[in-house]
């Protein structure tokens, strides 16, 4: 199975890099950056034209700007199966586009990379569609309309939580900490956090941490104080507003 990016920019290789070894061939295009062809060195594939991706390729990936779908659709107009990451930009468009292909638009994670990303999609995909989306990490069929807020939940949340990371192992380095050992310290709690908030409610577990009168209670407060969780909330609205604009 031969898989083609329209767009080779950096969710196309994320998607690329997760992907690695799940199909016989990788086939690259781009609009002059030369990323195509940095990607197709990286993981041993090939740089080639939109058309020929078209061609040759089982499933497309189409990893544009949104401005560019009308230029690149007549392009693409032999693809077989085709998946849009375009922000904004709903499947009913996408398959006006795309009218003799299996059109999905699919919403994935930077996580994709590493296999752990969540990937929202939106026409329901065939189950070898669904079985290589699945090698990028937690599938989650959604309502196109329901797209934008899960785009600034999941989509944009990588970002948040990387920023929480960054100011917490700092906080830690400049109580004496070395700076790459705050560092690890926490991004490995963060992994195991999340592996825990598979099984058990967010409140649960801040209370199975902050004691009565402990450390974890007072920071807690302080974050509360400080305005954390309306700050987070901000950020979620925010990246809405913009999507919508």
């Amino acid at each position: 199975m031969i898989v083609g990016f329209v767009g080779s920019g950096s969710m196309a290789a994320a998607m690329a890099r997760g992907w690695a070894g799940g199909f016989d061939s990788m086939l690259f295009a781009d609009g002059g950056s030369g990323r195509a062809r940095a990607l197709a060195a990286e993981l041993g594939g090939e740089a080639v034209s939109n058309a020929e991706i078209a061609a040759r390729a089982d499933l497309v990936v189409l990893a544009v700007k949104p401005a560019a779908l009308d230029a690149v659709a007549p392009e693409l107009a032999g693809a077989k199966v085709l998946i849009s990451l375009l922000g904004a930009t709903p499947l009913e468009r996408i398959a006006a586009a795309f009218p003799a292909a299996e059109a999905h638009r699919v919403m994935p994670n930077v996580a994709v990379e590493v296999g752990s990303g969540v990937l929202c999609v939106a026409g329901p995909p065939s189950p070898s569609l669904r079985e290589k989306l699945a090698l990028l990490g937690h599938v989650v069929e959604l309502p196109d309309e329901d797209f934008d807020a899960a785009t600034a939940v999941m989509g944009c949340a990588p970002a948040y939580l990387a920023l929480a990371v960054e100011a917490i192992a700092d906080a830690g380095a400049a109580d004496g900490l070395d700076p790459e050992l705050a560092r690890e310290l926490v991004v490995e709690t963060a992994v195991g956090t999340a592996e825990l908030l598979r099984k058990r409610a967010p409140a649960e577990v801040r209370k199975a941490v902050a004691s009565p009168g402990g450390s974890t209670e007072a920071g807690l407060e302080a974050l509360e104080r400080e305005g954390a969780r309306g700050a987070f909330a901000a950020a979620v609205r925010a990246s809405l507003e913009r999507m919508r604009r």
